[in-house]
């Protein structure tokens, strides 16, 4: 991939100060907790049936007609609560092998990974390799930013385009620079294939370019949080990555200024925890920050059917999967909002190709920015047509009508749900509604990670001090699941920086292929992070939310791998940070 806006060289000419520099981020598994599995059968009408750990049933439907030349209606999919996911369980990885067996002996058949086979045939992060060089005047102005990303994509493509394509995007995009320039490449290399990870391509890089901004704010001479404040994009500015050709991402709301306000204040105040006693550690804080597109640049869709029940509950069908994102909870939320009752009067089925409408796939935070608003427009169809039928039925003005939990309150007079569906259904109308939503326009989310940390100039080991973390998640509809996805995401980005790491040999096989071996942060490794919400309301997504399971990420390798430059005066520029890859460096210059 290659593009740009304007004359990098122009931009470098202009520039007071230069700084150039490759930094490198390596393979790493999701590890999570349920492995890949399916099992299949065939029905009494020789249909195929799929139960599956999948995030995206429907493309495992449509892969499994492709391979097998069978009519989609033929082949039923559907997940129950997934044991997580974090991108990886977007492939059809068991679910064809167990197919074929079934088609082949007419027999339920069963497949699951064990631990090692995830690392052997499941996919992970891609590593890179990322060259960036920033240009910036006395005053902290940018004036040319340019990248260079390789990306090992293992054995196949997989996600190789999709992910250096958004490599590409944000993580320079965020920065508003006259001149920018970005060159990307996908190689192939014999190692097993990389995928879909959480943050999906743009970890890695703003890994990279937060580390420049640093570097470079520090040579001239300036904070690195004013530094970023100064370049950071605001409301009217375009996002230019690759061109100037318009997109359909736009500003839904915007809260990065509260965000780094919100991170720096954190800080600053401290929260009482001090370094361990002695002169062997050093102290030092960073910070960085990211964007994130609420929905990927593809024609994403959601159906979502929702219809008053007999028992008086709202029933709710949504191809969205849940496996650990919070979807299941946020949708009945948006239900009962919108139609004022309460979440235990909401039933659901979900991800059943069977029983719901089509769904692109729950990745990307897109089970909120569009799944949750193709549940929005439902729930306010239906209530329309609740209090229209009610009006009709009770002869009370429309304005008198309202909704009241179970029922319907016309004038004083309440008509309980059950109740009013029948007299619906005597007449000839359906209390049913299905809206579709799709990821266009797309908003942007906005994070900031802080950290303060402790560094022993002997033995290189990394205590985390103070975690800060600060997002503009649009309104919040859910502060607690929220900040759990938050605390998720910078618990398993810590791990990226500095425990988790694949080993390959000379040949491509994985010499750590267990948990044993491959050390995953246990939750005494879990820093506690203070989570703060910027006040914003989205104009794109439900109820003015974003999504946030994709993006709080992103910054936290960065922010880490400032503090440890401050803390130390040693800038390392490839990941993980772990005790035996840096303490040397730090030794000679502390301690030799």
């Amino acid at each position: 991939m290659h593009g740009g806006v304007g004359d990098v060289e122009v931009g470098f000419a202009e520039a007071d100060a230069i700084h150039e520099a490759e930094y490198e981020a390596h393979r790493v598994q999701h590890a999570h907790l349920e492995t890949h599995q399916t099992i299949t059968w065939l029905d009494e009408q020789q249909r195929l049936n799929v139960r599956t750990s999948s995030q995206s049933p429907f493309i495992a439907q449509a892969k499994l007609s492709h391979l097998f030349s069978l009519n989609p209606i033929d082949i039923r999919v559907f997940c129950e609560r997934v044991g997580g996911g974090f991108g990886g369980k977007q492939e059809v990885l068991t679910e064809d092998i167990c197919a074929l067996a079934t088609l082949k002996t007419g027999r339920p058949v069963q497949l699951e990974f064990t631990r090692e086979e995830e690392f052997v045939g499941g996919p992970g992060r891609h590593p890179m390799r990322v060259r960036v060089k920033a240009g910036a005047r006395r005053d902290g102005t940018l004036t040319a930013l340019e990248m260079r990303i390789v990306s090992n994509t293992g054995a196949y493509g997989n996600h190789a385009g999709e992910t250096l394509y958004h490599g590409c995007g944000e993580s320079i995009s965020v920065y508003r620079c006259p001149h920018k320039k970005v060159e990307g490449y996908a190689v192939y290399t014999n190692l097993p294939p990389a995928g879909a990870i959480r943050g999906y391509g743009l970890t890695q890089p703003i890994y990279a370019v937060e580390s420049a901004m640093d570097e470079l704010a520090r040579a001239l001479d300036l904070d690195p949080i004013k530094f970023r404040r100064l370049n950071a994009v605001r409301p009217g500015d375009p996002m230019l990555s690759m061109s100037e050709e318009p997109e359909d991402t736009e500003y839904g709301s915007y809260g990065l200024d509260q965000c780094l306000d919100l991170v720096e204040d954190a800080l600053a105040r401290g929260n009482g925890v001090a370094a361990p006693e002695g002169d062997d550690w050093l102290v030092g804080q960073g910070t960085a920050l990211a964007m994130h597109d609420t929905a990927p640049p593809t024609e994403h869709r959601s159906t979502a059917r929702l219809s008053v029940g007999a028992d008086g509950n709202y029933h709710l069908a949504i191809g969205t999967c849940e496996f650990g994102n919070g979807t299941t909870t946020m949708h009945g939320q948006v239900v009962a909002s919108v139609l004022e009752t309460s979440m235990s009067r909401v039933r659901l089925v979900q991800a059943d190709t069977d029983r719901t409408g089509y769904d692109t796939g729950a990745f990307a935070s897109t089970g909120t920015s569009v799944a949750a608003n193709a549940v929005r427009f439902a729930a306010e169809a239906l209530r329309e047509r609740i209090l229209d039928f009610a009006s009709e039925h009770s002869g009370a003005g429309r304005d008198a009508c309202r909704l009241d939990d179970d029922a319907v309150s016309c004038n004083g007079s309440r008509i309980p749900l059950p109740e009013l569906l029948a007299a619906a259904e005597a007449a000839g109308q359906q209390l049913e509604v299905v809206r579709k939503a799709h990821g266009a326009p797309r908003s942007v989310a906005f994070n900031v990670q802080g950290f303060r940390v402790a560094v022993h100039r002997v033995t290189g080991e990394i205590i985390v001090l103070q975690s800060v973390h600060a997002a503009d998640a649009g309104t919040v509809i859910n502060p607690m699941q929220l900040r759990a996805q938050i605390e998720g995401s910078v618990a398993q980005a810590v791990g990226w920086a500095l425990y988790e790491r694949m080993v390959f040999d000379e040949e491509g096989r994985v010499v750590n292929p267990t948990l044993r071996n491959y050390r995953i942060p246990a939750f005494a490794d879990t820093p506690r992070t203070e989570v703060y919400f910027a006040d914003t309301h989205d104009a794109v997504g439900p109820l003015g939310a974003k999504g946030m399971g994709e993006c709080p990420i992103n910054p936290v390798a960065g922010a880490l791998a400032n503090a440890l430059a401050d803390a130390t005066g040693v800038r390392f520029r490839d990941l993980p940070f772990t005790p035996d890859r840096i303490y040397r460096r730090i030794f000679e210059r502390h301690v030799v």
